[in-house]
């Protein structure tokens, strides 16, 4: 029999009310706040990147082709590319490649009866993907794409469409300003409106048939501004991103996404690299509580320790009592903090009950996202790191004198 596992199973699990007890329930609590707290932050940074980054993703691919410049920001207009299907298969025949879409954009002026509003406006094809955008789409439909000429149809962001105060079906003027000549000014009809919560796309974008931007900018029927290029693991995005500028013409280049809008992905790896701070001081706080608790039960059971020692218990032994004891504390911590922390993101998954500022934080709750194998990662290295640490208040047992344990009260 293990005689210091069966002992500290006896003051563990003893039913007699102390002030032992209530250290053991108190460091049992704060275990259990600081694991339930530590799966609750990395769930909640996990939501927020894997949100926030298939947003901008879904608005414009993983990958960009265009014509190669030495710019690295988003252009609002771009330099003209044919569009050759020879290209343009190969882009979608790439192992790890979803889809891809040919587009252009171009600034606009959008007045109604009111006011007048400036935006990008996005141009796209009758074969363009709108299954990544249809979660976007509030009201109305998408635009219908004539046989021949250009639709007129434009879809607004709910925000542009609250500032120009226009609705579904309201006629609005579009006016294309071109240096050195007057606007030129087309008429377009309202027939959806968009949210994405993305405040630096709702208020600047707007979506248009690809036709009419080229009969603005006089192209020909060939010409786009680029291809979005969609990829099936994001993971991919960069080795992909290289291997397709090995098969693109002469003055042609492509970037991923995080090259041309850096500021959201910057904003993302920040909350990524503080995610590992919070977790570190949870961490901390928590191997503190524990350390704590383990000197206040090893001063508490001073006589118990010196009658061990005075029937012959070796140091190591009479250690091994506490160190079971305070396994057991942490591992009963960490098993309720664990159903804290679940339960927890379970309930906002379900209810969305904490609410966002989406202007600042680009969405209107905060979104979850449980990774199994992070939180099995925070149980397991939380009990080890505990079992290490506890080694240091059990050094104490070596200075106490059997003598004057027993005298101790």
């Amino acid at each position: 029999m293990n005689i210091s596992a069966f002992i500290a199973k006896r003051i563990a699990f003893n039913t007699q009310s102390s002030f032992s007890k209530f250290i053991i329930r108190l460091a049992m609590v704060a275990t259990m706040l600081s694991v339930g707290g530590m799966i609750i932050a990395l769930s909640f940074v996990n939501g927020f990147e894997q949100t926030i980054s298939d947003k901008v993703f879904s608005l414009w691919g993983h990958i960009r082709v265009q014509y190669l410049t030495t710019e690295q920001i988003a252009l609002a207009e771009e330099t003209p590319i044919k569009k050759d299907d020879v290209i343009f298969n190969k882009l979608k025949q790439f192992p790890g490649v979803s889809s891809a879409n040919t587009f252009a954009t171009k600034s606009v002026l959008i007045k109604s009866d009111t006011t007048l509003e400036g935006v990008i406006l996005k141009g796209v094809e009758k074969d363009f993907g709108f299954d990544a955008y249809q979660h976007f789409l509030k009201e109305g439909v998408w635009m219908n794409f004539p046989d021949s000429g250009y639709s007129t149809d434009i879809v607004l962001s709910t925000s542009t469409a609250s500032q120009l105060k226009v609705k579904i079906n309201d006629s609005v003027l579009l006016f294309f300003l071109e240096s050195g000549s007057n606007p030129r000014i087309r008429k377009a009809k309202v027939s959806g409106l968009f949210k994405t919560g993305i405040e630096e796309y709702d208020k600047n974008v707007a979506i248009g048939d690809l036709n009419l931007i080229r009969r603005i900018n006089l192209w020909n029927d060939s010409s786009i501004g680029g291809y979005e290029v969609y990829v099936k693991d994001k993971a991919l995005m960069n080795p992909l991103n290289e291997e397709i500028k090995n098969v693109l013409p002469i003055q042609w280049g492509s970037r991923t996404i995080q090259e041309v809008y850096p500021n959201i992905f910057d904003w993302l790896n920040l909350q990524h690299k503080t995610k590992w701070l919070v977790l570190g001081i949870v961490m901390v706080v928590a191997i503190i509580n524990l350390i704590t608790c383990l000197l206040i039960l090893v001063l508490d059971r001073t006589n118990m320790v010196g009658i061990l020692k005075s029937l012959g218990a070796q140091d190591w032994n009479v250690q091994k009592i506490f160190l079971y004891h305070g396994t057991i504390i942490s591992a009963g911590g960490i098993l309720l903090g664990t159903f804290f922390g679940l339960s927890f993101c379970f309930i906002q998954s379900a209810t969305g009950f904490i609410k966002l500022n989406e202007e600042a934080y680009y969405l209107a709750t905060a979104p979850v996202k449980i990774i199994w194998w992070q939180v099995a990662a925070i149980d397991i290295s939380t009990l080890v790191i505990c079992f290490l640490v506890l080694l240091l208040p059990t050094l104490l047992v070596k200075r106490i004198s059997p003598i004057k344990a027993i005298r101790f009260e």
